[in-house]
């Protein structure tokens, strides 16, 4: 039930559309952005069920629609996706030699910024003290006195 409202979405989407550039005539609206936000993911991404995905292909006005705007807002991508296809053969450490060092440096750079976080917002403070013989603090005698 849910493909089939899926597809009757864009059915009437297609419709409302006809041969304009966009919803509201040949500038761009709010409900453009919003349709193209949801339209172009279904267009270019690869889908494990491409059903939905084989109807949007099939109205030609709604995929004129989505390459005209990425060609149009999003130049450097022209409507197509330049990825490079992935070689077959490579391994993980071939792939991406540093990838160890980068996963290393976004742990260390998430610790540091809790810590930043913990010290900024007080909830962890650091207390000097004065030092007692051989370099030991004293100990507190706080629940000492409150048991008096």
């Amino acid at each position: 039930q849910l493909y089939r409202e899926a597809r009757e979405c864009l059915t009437l989407l297609s419709q409302r559309l006809g041969s304009q550039k966009f919803f509201f005539g040949d500038s761009p609206a709010s409900l453009d952005a919003l349709v193209f936000s949801r339209l172009a993911p279904l267009l270019k991404a690869k889908l494990p069920n491409g059903k939905l995905q084989q109807h949007l292909k099939s109205l030609q006005n709604l995929c004129n629609y989505c390459t005209s705007i990425l060609s149009l807002y999003f130049p450097w991508d022209g409507g197509e996706s330049h990825l490079l296809p992935h070689p077959v053969g490579l391994g993980e450490a071939e792939e991406d030699p540093h990838k160890r060092r980068k996963q290393l440096l976004s742990v260390l750079v998430g610790l540091v910024a809790m810590l930043g976080y913990a010290f900024l917002s007080g909830i962890v403070s650091i207390q000097r003290g004065s030092m007692g013989p051989a370099g030991r603090q004293p100990v507190a005698l706080e629940e000492e006195e409150e048991e008096e």
